[in-house]
């Protein structure tokens, strides 16, 4: 974005307690330039998959938790034509728990159930952020 900001777009999965299949959350961390351009000139080729992680931050806000606004991330390459793997750093935010922990059905099916109708955080319904 304006050659000032660098993202790039990634799966957070959180297991799903039972179930083979996780969440899975699409969502944008953001780069450095240096480890943006690295990625993008890795995208087409079979060896990123062999790269080191890169440090991002979550520039997504997922509504159905407390604020997920510049969490540490590490980005983890996958192979051609996947999106990476999204890893949060271990902290006390529910999201990093649910993703090292992971969730329950009931849980799952609650988010799924907000997120069909479109539920906002209450901290974000008036202004949309």
């Amino acid at each position: 974005m304006r050659d000032e900001d660098f993202f790039v777009r990634g799966c957070l999965e959180i297991p799903v307690i039972g179930r083979e299949d996780p969440l899975i959350w699409g969502v944008w961390v953001s780069l450095s330039r240096l480890t943006f351009e690295r990625e993008r000139m890795l995208a087409e080729k079979i060896e990123r998959i062999n790269e080191p992680s890169y440090f991002g931050w979550l520039s997504s806000r997922i509504q159905v938790y407390p604020d997920t606004l510049l969490l540490k991330t590490n980005v983890h390459s996958r192979g051609v034509g996947q999106r990476p793997y999204i890893e949060l750093e271990p902290t006390d935010h529910p999201l990093s728990i649910d993703q090292r922990e992971g969730i329950a059905v009931d849980r799952w099916i609650e988010i799924a159930e907000r997120m069909e109708h479109r539920w906002l955080h209450p901290h974000w319904d008036s202004t949309g952020y």
